[in-house]
């Protein structure tokens, strides 16, 4: 069911993508899905939505769109200058936006992506039950100026004096700061024999040849010193794969589900979101984890984020409850 439109001025490097083709695996279709998947399950829950619902990907460049319906959205992930109307207007909170108004995100800093959830969500198509962007099947694409697309429900204005220390104390969690990646140890490690540790010596630059598909980083590279050739074999996203040449590699979202370069360590899901907003020419280094620390950290993060969807939770609750009072209406 649609409410309305969204058109674009302005779309730069936008897509529409939620968090992956989970079933896709198994046919052999890459998950894809949004690249820092952190910073898109915040925008979701910050305006109500499933964790998995469509939203915006927006990729270093300036984006304008006007909706023909009043919306509720929200923006995480790197720091950007979000406005309505030229009137500035805060990141990882709630913000109103009424029909006609225009929506500017500009100034995209301190990272390389920005995620715009809208309440409701878009209705797009779906392809194994994900709307995520697929270049080799041709299924999405990015967004083009002049182009429109449809906002499932629209959402009356939040403009309460009462509720706005509410809105804006919902206490998001923040990401980490620095381009530190932590890994556990890959199935090959033990194949680079004393050259393993050179991935912890020194930082990694990343090279613009960097996609969906991986991130390539020029550095001092471990060998292999293990005979016999390598068999194609099912990789994880988050592969530390080193291939012939002079290039590192960590599969990212859009990896194919086999390969045949030796994995010589794994990145963490919380290493990959900070994968996500590294450009090119920046600096990251590695740093090795076990297992059993890096679980800890994704539980530590996965609380972290139900506290923040009970939270809003909690707001909307009292907004449904003041406006029913008020105007007979809920909040939609």
């Amino acid at each position: 069911m649609t409410a309305g439109m969204l058109t674009f001025i302005e779309a730069g490097a936008t897509q529409v993508t939620d968090l992956g083709r989970r079933r896709g695996p198994r046919y052999g279709v890459p998950v894809n899905g949004a690249l820092d998947q952190r910073s898109a399950r915040i925008a979701n829950i910050l305006v109500g939505n499933p964790d998995e619902a469509p939203l915006l990907e927006i990729t270093a460049l300036d984006v304008e769109f006007v909706p023909d319906v009043d919306i509720l959205l929200a923006v995480a992930g790197a720091d950007a200058h979000l406005s309505v109307d030229g009137v500035g207007r805060p990141s990882n909170q709630p913000v109103s936006v009424r029909a006609r108004e225009t929506v500017a995100l500009r100034h995209i800093q301190g990272g390389l992506r920005v995620y715009l959830a809208v309440r409701g969500a878009f209705d797009v198509p779906m392809l194994l039950g994900s709307c995520a962007p697929d270049s080799v099947l041709g299924f999405g694409g990015r967004i083009v100026g002049g182009a429109s697309i449809p906002v499932r429900c629209s959402t009356d204005p939040i403009f309460n004096d009462h509720f706005t220390a509410e809105l804006y104390s919902l206490d998001v969690p923040r990401s980490s700061s620095g381009f530190v990646v932590d890994v556990t140890d890959g199935p090959d490690l033990a194949d680079f024999a004393d050259t393993a540790g050179r991935l912890f010596e020194q930082p990694y630059l990343v090279t613009p040849n960097s996609n969906h598909i991986g991130l390539r980083m020029t550095g001092p590279l471990p060998e292999r010193r293990a005979q016999g050739e390598m068999l194609s074999r099912g990789v994880p996203v988050g592969a530390v794969e080193v291939p012939p040449g002079d290039e590192l590699l960590v599969l990212h979202r859009g990896r194919g589900v086999t390969a045949g370069y030796p994995v010589l360590a794994v990145a963490t899901s919380g290493s990959l979101d900070v994968l996500a907003q590294v450009r090119p020419g920046q600096r990251i280094r590695f740093q090795r984890v076990s297992s059993s620390a890096a679980a800890g950290r994704a539980r530590a993060d996965r609380v972290a984020l139900e506290t923040l969807r009970l939270r809003v939770q909690s707001v909307f609750t009292a907004l449904d409850a003041l406006s029913s009072a008020t105007t007979g209406r809920t909040l939609s």
